[in-house]
């Protein structure tokens, strides 16, 4: 507990004092948010705030991680060390197409960015490199948990690395989708991410609580500087990031349904979306006042601080419901 606790300081220190050094760069490049004409008219006064910040969290926890790994190979602790090295891979891989992504639309000025066929095969790739290297390189085998249950089953392996695919780029996905009001996704996902490194913790798995420590810090030290009015947002950078590091986690500690539960609100996010889209295809009208679901409550008379508290709150009790029911 005492190593995870300082790697989560260090990480929220490391994160805060990127944040001051890297916003004022991304100002001076220009890199700012492109706000839609048909969101709700308060978002439009954001335009032109610093985007791309997921960039910070990318650094941070690179540079922290890479610290915990030469300390904990200094002190003979090589098996731990190593097992934090997938974890990692997945969640800068994926932050790295979101840069990438971002930088093509917002510095190259090409404002289609990443074509969506390459950017889905790069998020692909490296999902199939984590599914596999979890099961050959680790030999952590198909069990995966029903929480309710309380059992562990086996999936086939030729069923479970399709759907553990799926898992990562459904949650991704789904965090991605909740980036649209000032520090929600970063405060969702931290608290998400809390829920899963707590769950570490009971189960004894060392490197998921040292992993979520530094992720935690690092989210928080961001949100220093997302929080509404937001002075940088993460863009594609930071929210594949999240995306990448909880499904990254889920995947690892074998409980990926349980996301099911903690992460409902970026899965109600998902789902506005698809009614959305389905809806309008059938009628030619809107279901909801505007998709993803926070623009909705917006459009209903809610300000963003109401929208990110009280999806945060809801949040916070089904971590603690998914904590219980493991």
């Amino acid at each position: 507990m005492r190593i995870e606790t300082s790697m989560l300081v260090i990480a929220f220190i490391t994160a805060v004092i990127l944040g001051l050094v890297i916003i004022p760069i991304l100002k001076k490049l220009k890199v700012g948010q492109i706000e839609r004409d048909d969101g709700p008219q308060s978002h439009l006064k954001k335009q032109g705030t610093p985007t791309m910040g997921g960039i910070i969290m990318i650094i941070a926890m690179i540079l922290v991680v890479t610290g915990v790994y030469i300390y904990l190979i200094m002190q003979g602790d090589s098996d731990i060390a190593n097992r934090l090295i997938p974890m990692l891979v997945l969640t800068i891989g994926f932050g790295i197409i979101g840069f990438i992504d971002d930088f093509t639309k917002l510095v190259l000025h090409n404002t289609k960015g990443l074509k969506p066929s390459y950017k889905m095969l790069g998020l692909l790739i490296i999902s199939v490199i984590y599914v596999v290297y979890l099961l050959q390189g680790f030999d952590s085998g198909t069990q995966t948990y029903i929480p309710i249950l309380k059992i562990y089953i086996d999936i086939p392996v030729y069923f479970y690395i399709p759907f553990a695919i799926l898992v990562i780029l459904g949650t991704t996905n789904a965090i991605n989708l909740t980036d649209g009001i000032d520090g929600l996704s970063s405060s969702v996902s931290a608290i998400i991410i809390t829920a899963l490194t707590v769950i570490g913790m009971i189960l004894g798995i060392q490197e998921v609580s040292i992993f979520g420590s530094i992720v935690i810090g690092t989210v928080l030290g961001f949100l220093m500087f997302n929080l509404h009015p937001a002075k940088v947002f993460m863009g594609d950078t930071g929210s594949l990031l999240l995306g990448g590091v909880i499904s990254a986690i889920a995947l690892y500690i074998k409980m990926p349904l349980l996301l099911l539960v903690i992460a409902l609100i970026p899965v109600l996010e998902t789902i506005s979306v698809i009614i959305q889209v389905g809806y309008y295809k059938k009628t030619g009208k809107r279901f909801f006042k505007m998709a993803p679901l926070h623009h909705h409550f917006e459009l209903t008379g809610w300000k963003e601080n109401k929208v990110v508290i009280i999806f945060s709150l809801i949040t916070l009790v089904l971590c603690v419901i998914g904590i219980k029911i493991i």
